[in-house]
């Protein structure tokens, strides 16, 4: 391979001009990818619907680069246009969007209600397609067939595998999404943006708190690599596919998850 075709390590993983938008990036897994782009050289936007959130989580990440913070309800339409319209403010050009931004019903079957079908997929699922929508021109602006723009879409293993604790929209709209992840790379990669997605496994959120409390120890012991997931493990993977080292990947969905996936049963 000619010396001008390979990236030296340093510049490998490096994120520096780079300018990226997390949605639900003031907690959780939102937080940790966050993190990780700023301080892999990112300047990032983080988005959230509670203005008191978006401050705190600004203040805190501030110490890894440049943060803003943009309170927005996602899970309409006219908020995610509104969103992608005060990113571009700051640049026409958006090398990386996250799709974080999620939410989850819990209600046994014969009670489930539809408000918990329009609520999760409106948030899990229609989001991430509105703010692609709206952004895609700035996406467009900042790829090149060398170092593509990347939309990163987060999922989830339940829609890999049948949970032990069932939830009929969550599951049902993470599968959706990781489905529209593959047709939108499809479609998207001849214009200079790869779409890939994340399926966590079980990491420290407010999400999971009330399963990792009560069963947490349960998961990780059943767990092939016998641990829950840690903030450093989600910031790889996120800035391994933000970064020069993932620009010939579009398309895949990547478990982060110990291996939980391969397992009959899970959480």
């Amino acid at each position: 391979m000619a010396d001008n075709q390979f990236t030296t390590h340093a510049e490998l993983f490096d994120l520096s001009g780079k300018y990226a938008l997390v949605t639900g990036g003031t907690r959780g897994i939102g937080m940790m990818i966050a993190r990780g782009l700023l301080q892999a050289g990112a300047r990032v936007v983080i988005s959230s619907r509670k203005a008191d959130r978006c401050a705190e989580a600004q203040h805190l990440l501030s110490e890894f680069g440049d943060v803003q913070a943009i309170p927005a309800d996602l899970s309409r339409h006219d908020e995610c246009q509104r969103l992608a319209d005060l990113v571009k403010v700051d640049s026409e050009r958006l090398d990386i969007l996250v799709n974080n931004a999620g939410a989850m019903w819990r209600e046994p079957l014969e009670t489930f209600p539809d408000e918990a079908w329009d609520a999760v997929i409106d948030l899990n699922l229609k989001s991430p397609f509105w703010l692609v929508q709206a952004l895609l021109p700035a996406l467009r602006r900042a790829g090149t067939a060398d170092d593509p723009a990347r939309i990163i879409n987060i999922g989830s293993i339940a829609a890999i595998h049948v949970a032990e604790s069932p939830n009929y929209s969550y599951a049902s709209s993470k599968a959706a999404l990781h489905q529209l992840t593959r047709v939108l790379a499809r479609e998207l990669g001849p214009q200079h943006v790869t779409v890939n997605a994340v399926a966590p496994g079980p990491f420290p959120s407010q999400m999971m708190a009330s399963t990792l409390d009560a069963i947490g120890d349960t998961i990780a012991a059943k767990a092939p690599l016998r641990r829950l997931g840690r903030d450093d493990d989600m910031a790889g993977i996120a800035v391994f596919l933000a970064s020069r080292a993932g620009s010939y990947l579009t398309g895949t969905i990547i478990p982060v998850d110990g291996g939980i996936a391969t397992t009959a049963s899970g959480t």
